[in-house]
């Protein structure tokens, strides 16, 4: 079976609607699902035939693929957790912050300040000084 627009997958996840995330978001955490997890995984369960909906337009769209185990369909991601949040940060990046690390960063910033720990801060000034060598 050809995906459509697997090669696109990646770069279409900020464009999915709210419940396309909210199944997409449970299949990252989990790597592999059936239709029954991931509706037994949703606060607000819609019916099986919703989530098997939602689950045959991810699968439409490229993001998902899906193999039968045990006479169930196994669904996966077609592209990593990583891929897509880098994806997810480059759309709101072109979107949102007219291209600007800068913006987008101080904007993180301005709304996690208070949560960010001694760690994620160390690994934030790490990533900066590695990304200011880099562009020497």
């Amino acid at each position: 079976m050809v995906l459509k627009n697997q090669q696109d997958s990646g770069t279409t996840l900020a464009r999915l609607s709210r419940r396309e995330r909210q199944v997409m978001e449970i299949i990252y955490q989990r790597g592999k699902v059936t239709a029954a997890e991931v509706m037994e995984a949703m606060a607000d369960r819609p019916s099986y035939s919703a989530v098997r909906a939602s689950l045959r337009v991810l699968e439409e769209k490229g993001h998902l693929r899906h193999k039968a185990e045990d006479l169930k369909y196994v669904y996966m991601p077609t592209v990593t957790p990583e891929k897509a949040r880098k994806s997810a940060v480059k759309h709101l990046l072109d979107t949102l912050f007219s291209e600007s690390p800068g913006e987008l960063m101080s904007a993180l910033l301005d709304v996690s300040a208070r949560q960010l720990t001694e760690a994620e801060l160390d690994r934030m000034s790490a990533l900066i000084e590695k990304a200011r060598e880099e562009g020497k």
